[in-house]
């Protein structure tokens, strides 16, 4: 079984965290399976919904692909030195993705270094200011690394982490289940593009 560590802060966007998980647990019988993981047992998002996290912080080093969610406090996070160095990611084996305002902690981590990456409209200018070059697209990967920008861009984050671990034609299986009725086609094209236009951006 390979395992996901969908790490989420307290503050957190529902969708940011919730969407990639659904996605990537919907391959379970597959041999991948994805945990909410929190730095506290109990988190509040940032519309007050309190959850339970289903693995501590310290799950990140066993976990074969991590993705790190976003939300309202996510620049308490990067400024919380004993938070970050609860997260020693490895991009030699691990795959290490970012929502949104999660591309300031990969900046943080120094895992982005020369890389662009994909972020929100209100967090970019904080991206920026990280030194990070911040791309006008929803998705963008190299190697290991990936970020998504944009709440429902974290579809793309999902539709990645099974594309890399199991290939394309699951995540066929699983965008095709989940997409709105009627436009089933359209959902999977348009996530397996954006995907892997982001791989092929800067190819």
């Amino acid at each position: 079984m390979q395992q996901v560590a969908v790490v989420t802060f307290d503050g957190f966007n529902e969708l940011d965290s919730f969407i990639a998980s659904a996605l990537i647990n919907r391959c379970r019988k597959d041999g991948l399976e994805a945990f909410i993981t929190t730095p506290t047992p109990v988190i509040t998002s940032m519309n007050g919904v309190e959850v339970t996290g289903q693995r501590p912080m310290e799950f990140v080093t066993e976990a074969d692909v991590v993705l790190i969610g976003s939300g309202v406090k996510t620049r308490d996070v990067v400024a919380d030195d004993h938070l970050i160095s609860r997260l020693p990611l490895d991009p030699a084996r691990q795959l290490i993705g970012a929502q949104c305002s999660g591309a300031l902690v990969l900046a943080k981590l120094g895992l982005l270094g020369s890389m662009p990456a994909c972020t929100d409209i209100k967090t970019r200018p904080f991206v920026e200011a990280a030194g990070v070059t911040v791309l006008d697209v929803p998705f963008h990967t190299e190697g290991n690394i990936a970020t998504a920008g944009g709440c429902l861009a974290s579809q793309y984050l999902g539709t990645w982490v099974i594309t890399r671990t199991l290939g394309d034609e699951a995540a066929r299986g699983v965008l095709d289940y989940v997409a709105p009725v009627g436009e089933n086609q359209e959902t999977v094209d348009r996530a397996l593009r954006a995907v892997h236009t982001g791989e092929a951006a800067l190819s």
